[in-house]
């Protein structure tokens, strides 16, 4: 596959993608509807057609209804089309599932809870997920500390079997004292999620794999895993950023060697991870976080390793969802198309 010149979005999306996708700032809608095909889109296209003729008969790497989306990614073409032709248009790249990052459409306009349903349904969308914000100085913000219930009330609305964040524990601090006072609150909305036949979950970023402050040799990813009550909290790995975790802390802060594999804490403990965020990097030593990040299949994360490892445990092929993600694709459009369309072309060997 064809490798991009797009820089890394750094880790701005930490503090920005907490808000409503209604805070993004779109163009027109005429230039967002004309992304007409390029020759450089076209011979990648191509290509990666050619390489799914060659994937061989083997199973699909990808479970059949499990694709899914964060719409996060494509917050520029729902802050100005509208979710109706967002859902259009991932109909006909073949998703089945959406996970939202906000409930509102921006400069498109207002939309209830009940019609966000019936549209996704109607193209043949299942909401999965969505993120919400953990905490917040502001006592009326749309956060899991400060409005549980009403986060909660939403995401029944919406019929989401997920309800999460994608902030990390970092509330009180980077001890591991301040992680387990974290757990024990996301074992209280885990509680309250389940209780409502939801679960629970945090997404990570590459900072969760970094060590505690009071305790060097101790990885803050361990202790939010053994505090948090795997009935109650579950985690949706972010491949591309845990592997910028593994870039960023394979060393201890005083040198010592303490190396990791995002893929190993799957394969320990799969029924903690009914998420994933499928994102891809082209390996660079020189960028901060060791990755440019990429639109999927682009990269040099190896996702028909990755796929296959989790979806071959016992009982596990159907148990888990796959959502695509671009924090600042070149086109939003174009990048969930070709993500879709590489994914589905991968397949194990016979």
């Amino acid at each position: 596959m064809s490798r991009s010149s797009q820089t890394d979005p750094e880790l701005t999306h930490r503090l920005t993608r907490r808000g409503m996708l209604g805070v993004a700032a779109g163009a027109t809608a005429a230039a967002l509807l004309g992304a007409a095909t390029t020759p450089a889109t076209a011979a990648a296209d191509s290509a990666a057609a050619t390489d799914s003729a060659l994937a061989g008969r083997g199973r699909p790497v990808l479970p059949p209804g499990r694709l899914g989306i964060q719409l996060y990614s494509l917050r520029d073409k729902v802050s100005t089309l509208g979710f109706a032709p967002v859902f259009a248009e991932l109909e006909k790249y073949g998703y089945d599932e959406v996970e939202f990052a906000g409930y509102t459409q921006g400069s498109a306009g207002p939309i209830t809870l009940a019609r966000l349903r019936r549209l996704a349904r109607d193209h043949g969308l299942t909401p999965i997920g969505s993120h919400v914000g953990y905490y917040s100085d502001d006592p009326n913000a749309y956060t899991f500390a400060q409005n549980l219930t009403k986060v909660l009330d939403d995401a029944q609305a919406l019929g989401l079997k997920h309800i999460g964040t994608a902030s990390g524990p970092f509330r009180y601090g980077s001890t591991v004292d301040a992680w387990k006072r974290a757990a024990e609150e996301f074992n209280t909305y885990g509680a309250a999620a389940k209780a409502r036949g939801m679960k629970f979950y945090q997404h990570n970023h590459s900072d969760e794999f970094s060590f505690a402050t009071d305790d060097p040799k101790v990885r803050l990813y361990d202790v939010l895993l053994a505090e948090t009550d795997p009935d109650l909290v579950f985690l949706e790995m972010d491949i591309f950023w845990a592997y910028a975790g593994q870039f960023r802390f394979s060393k201890r802060p005083d040198g010592g060697p303490d190396p990791f594999e995002p893929l190993d804490y799957v394969l320990e403990q799969p029924h903690r991870y009914p998420l994933f965020h499928v994102k891809d990097g082209v390996s660079d030593p020189s960028n901060q976080f060791g990755y440019r990040m990429v639109d999927v299949g682009d990269g040099d994360i190896d996702y028909k390793k990755f796929v296959s490892a989790v979806t071959r445990l016992r009982g596990e092929r159907l148990a888990h969802h796959w959502q695509t993600e671009h924090d600042q694709p070149t086109e939003s459009f174009t990048f969930a198309r070709r993500s879709s369309a590489y994914l589905h072309s991968l397949r194990e060997n016979c």
